[in-house]
């Protein structure tokens, strides 16, 4: 018994599907690999059953690498977890207005321990809209001063 194309394709269509049942974003390449294998098999005819499991091995695995190295939404690089010795000295951008004892939000270019707006202290009336500096981390508020 050769194994058809549409084998391929019902195959691929299933490891899709069954991928909103398994919330890893993993199977799908292997579904995807399917479908290649169904698409080559149209196309080119008949391929011994080696070749359509090491091409469908092949595009399968090439599809998850391509995933976790490009396009992988991981990429984005945040500080969560990293000493706040790292966030000392970043600049951001005041959004409310902070004086004294009362607080202000601060807001970053770039996320900053996992958010990109914190409330932020200082020791002086700082207007918003001013550029501020972290000078250190005071329990979930930052301490600002003018930049």
């Amino acid at each position: 018994m050769a194994i058809e194309w549409w084998y391929w394709a019902i195959s691929g269509i299933v490891l899709i599907l069954l991928e909103l049942a398994i919330p890893a974003f993993f199977v799908i390449w292997f579904g995807l690999g399917a479908l290649l294998v169904a698409g080559v098999l149209l196309v080119a005819g008949e391929l011994s059953l080696t070749t359509q499991l090491l091409l469908w091995t092949l595009a399968s695995l090439a599809m998850v690498v391509l995933w976790f190295r490009v396009f992988s939404p991981l990429r984005q690089r945040t500080l969560v977890g990293t000493a706040d010795g790292e966030v000392i000295g970043e600049v951001g951008l005041l959004v409310g207005a902070v004086a004294p004892f009362a607080r202000g939000r601060v807001r970053f270019q770039r996320p900053i321990l996992g958010a990109e707006e914190w409330a932020c202290m200082a020791d002086s009336n700082i207007a918003a809209g001013e550029r501020v500096r972290v000078v250190s981390i005071e329990g979930s508020y930052l301490k600002v001063a003018k930049a």
